[in-house]
C-alpha cells in the first residue's frame, strides 16, 4: 500500500471503520527499529502508516498521559475515561459492539425497552445509490453520544482539575504519538498488515453491491 498517496482525510476514514477490539502491538515491537526518515516524503508516509497500525498503542498512551496528570484526583480518572470513550464511540465498529452489548443486556431485564432502542428503519428506493447506514446507540444517532461523553468530561476537566494540566498532558500524549510515529521504521509486518485491511476494505464494498 502507497501511503504516500493516501490523504488525511483518507487515514481518518480508515480509523473510523477499522475493527476496534484489535490488540496494541507488544510493547517490545512497539519500541524497537527507530531510523530518521530522508525526506519529507518517506516522513509523511511512515506517520501515516504508524498511525493506522499503532493506533491501539497510542490511544492508550494519550489516556495513560491524561490519567497519570491527576493520579491524585479520581474524579480526573473518570474525565480521561469520558473523553476516551467519546473519542472511541467516533469508531464504526466500537460504537456497533457496545451498541449491541447494551441492548442485549436490556432485553433480559426489559424487552418492551430493549425494543424502543431499535435504530430507525430507512425506507430503500428503487433506482437510488446505496447510501451508507447511519449508526446508532441504543435508538439514538451516535453524535448525541459523543456529545454528551464530550460535555460530561468537559465539564470534570474545568471543574476538578487544572485546565493548563490537561492541556500539558494531552500535548504530551499527542507530541509523544508524533515522534515515535515519525523515527518507529515500519516494519513488514505493518506492510502486510495495511495491505490485508486494504483488501479486507474493497472485498467488504464489493459485498454490499
Amino acid at each position: 500500500m502507497d501511503w504516500g498517496s493516501v490523504t488525511t482525510e483518507d487515514l481518518v476514514d480508515a480509523l473510523r471503520e477499522v475493527e476496534w477490539s484489535s490488540p496494541p502491538r507488544p510493547v517490545s515491537e512497539f519500541f524497537s527499529r527507530f531510523t530518521v526518515p530522508r525526506s519529507y516524503n518517506k516522513w509523511s508516509s511512515r506517520v501515516k502508516c504508524n498511525l493506522y497500525y499503532y493506533r491501539a498503542n497510542y490511544f492508550i498512551m494519550i489516556i495513560f498521559v491524561l490519567g497519570m496528570a491527576f493520579l491524585r484526583k479520581p474524579l480526573a480518572i473518570v474525565a480521561a475515561f469520558f473523553s476516551g470513550l467519546s473519542i472511541a464511540f467516533l469508531n464504526d465498529s466500537f460504537a456497533i459492539t457496545f451498541n449491541e452489548k447494551v441492548t442485549r443486556s436490556v432485553r433480559r431485564f426489559s424487552p418492551h425497552l430493549a425494543a424502543k432502542m431499535r435504530p430507525p428503519i430507512n425506507p430503500v428506493l428503487r433506482g437510488r445509490p446505496t447510501v451508507k447506514r447511519a449508526i446508532h446507540i441504543c435508538g439514538q444517532p451516535r453524535w448525541m453520544f459523543v456529545l454528551i461523553f464530550s460535555i460530561a468530561s468537559f465539564v470534570l476537566w474545568i471543574s476538578y482539575c487544572s485546565l493548563l494540566t490537561v492541556l500539558w498532558a494531552f500535548l504530551i500524549g499527542l507530541l509523544g504519538t508524533l515522534l515515535h510515529a515519525s523515527f518507529r521504521t515500519p516494519n513488514l509486518k505493518a506492510r502486510l498488515n495495511t495491505f490485508r485491511e486494504e483488501f479486507r476494505a474493497v472485498w467488504r464494498n464489493y459485498s454490499e453491491l
